[in-house]
């Protein structure tokens, strides 16, 4: 009897001890998109406003993102703390060995896509799974599967010019946001947005408060550059020669400098001898800060880039990525730039031709606290970058009509 009673206690003291089983979610929406930051954030910010309703509404909706195998995937999702599941999905390309390796992987990324959404509908029932698909090549695959399976799917284009994969997608999807205007020529209709923009991305206390917390001086004007989540080699090279060989250019000002996995020794390096103090990171997480202590910005013309720039009104100089065809990033730039409220530039490559073709415009807007304050003001004029709650809560209803 006692050892019955001993036994009967250890069984409930290990049961009190068990993890806890997970709470089955009411409904699960799937991000298919990655390969660059740009894919992945635009669907973090999202899934932190669908969070926020369903806190609301009492309800538990699980967000989970299918991107690539590349390590900036991982490095971003592990440090935001998402539940994800890396795709064998490969970009299209058209040079022999990349079309073999995309249509090898295709089949494959396809059945994986697959088994996630037979997942989540295990979880959280049939007609309670979504797919939103943020543009790129993981996408393309996720949708296909979700088309199998009968799976609703949303589309959010974060460019101007919808790449290949976006606008297949536009065919087959139930809903197709966009936060640029799509030219004519897409067979479907288009919910126009605002940019979408994360809440780490953004930044609330005043820009003196931002520059002391970063270890700059409050009063000094400063200067933000980000080639985005992967960094910008030229436009690195640019500010170095700059530094060494126009030096006064920069006088006064201070720098923070995101530059991508290059080496920046160079770069640091002709910061301290032309005098300006610098602070240079390869990644910036929580680069909400680091726009709000700017006065000026240098950036390529990603969406995020510009949805950034566009939320926390800094007058920016966009110089968009020289080496895609269809130069999307320019047009990415262009509402911005068409209100007065940034400036666009060519990427010459070459530092010595980008000293002298963009040095004119990039010392007038460095020297001139009117041009500067002119920009801002047209920035604020804009609106609120709201994109992200806009398509949670369209979601939201989707799921919970």
């Amino acid at each position: 009897m006692l050892y019955a009673r001993r036994f009967m206690d250890q069984t409930v003291a290990q049961r009190l001890a068990a993890p806890a089983e997970p709470a089955r979610p009411d409904a699960v929406v799937l991000f298919a998109g990655g390969g660059t930051g740009g894919h992945i954030y635009p669907g973090l910010a999202i899934a932190e406003h669908l969070g926020a309703l369903a806190r609301a509404r009492g309800i538990t909706i699980t967000c989970r993102f299918v991107c690539s195998d590349r390590a900036i995937d991982r490095a971003i999702l592990e440090r935001e703390r998402a539940d994800f599941e890396p795709s064998p999905a490969k970009p299209l390309a058209t040079r022999p060995m990349g079309l073999l390796r995309f249509m090898r992987a295709w089949g494959p990324s396809v059945r994986h896509a697959r088994r996630v959404i037979a997942g989540a509908r295990a979880a959280a029932g049939r007609d309670r799974v979504h797919l939103v698909a943020m543009g790129g090549f993981v996408a393309a695959p996720a949708v296909q599967a979700a088309r199998v399976e009968r799976c609703p799917v949303t589309l959010v284009n974060l460019d101007a010019a919808p790449g290949k994969a976006n606008r297949w997608i536009a065919r087959r999807a139930d809903r197709a946001f966009t936060t640029f205007p799509v030219a004519a020529g897409f067979a479907r209709d288009w919910t126009s947005i605002p940019p979408i923009v994360r809440a780490a991305a953004v930044e609330h206390r005043a820009p003196a408060e931002a520059r002391a917390a970063l270890g700059l001086d409050p009063a000094r004007p400063t200067l933000t550059i980000t080639g985005g989540s992967q960094g910008a080699g030229s436009i690195n090279r640019l500010m170095a020669a700059l530094a060494r060989d126009q030096p006064g250019a920069l006088a006064g000002w201070q720098v923070l400098h995101q530059t991508g996995d290059d080496d920046n020794g160079a770069l640091a390096d002709a910061y301290t001898r032309a005098g300006v103090p610098a602070r240079l990171e390869k990644f910036v997480p929580a680069i909400g800060l680091w726009w709000r202590a700017a006065d000026l910005a240098i950036a390529r013309a990603g969406a995020g880039s510009v949805a950034e720039a566009w939320a926390n009104a800094v007058p920016t100089l966009f110089l968009p990525y020289p080496w895609h065809k269809d130069q999307h990033q320019r047009l990415n730039a262009a509402p911005l730039v068409a209100a007065g409220a940034a400036a666009l530039a060519t990427d010459h490559i070459e530092p010595a031709a980008n000293i002298r073709e963009l040095g004119p415009a990039l010392t007038h807007l460095l020297q001139s606290p009117g041009a500067r304050q002119t920009m801002a003001a047209a920035l604020g004029r804009l609106g609120p970058a709201d994109g992200a709650p806009r398509v949670a809560r369209s979601l939201a209803s989707f799921l919970f009509p």
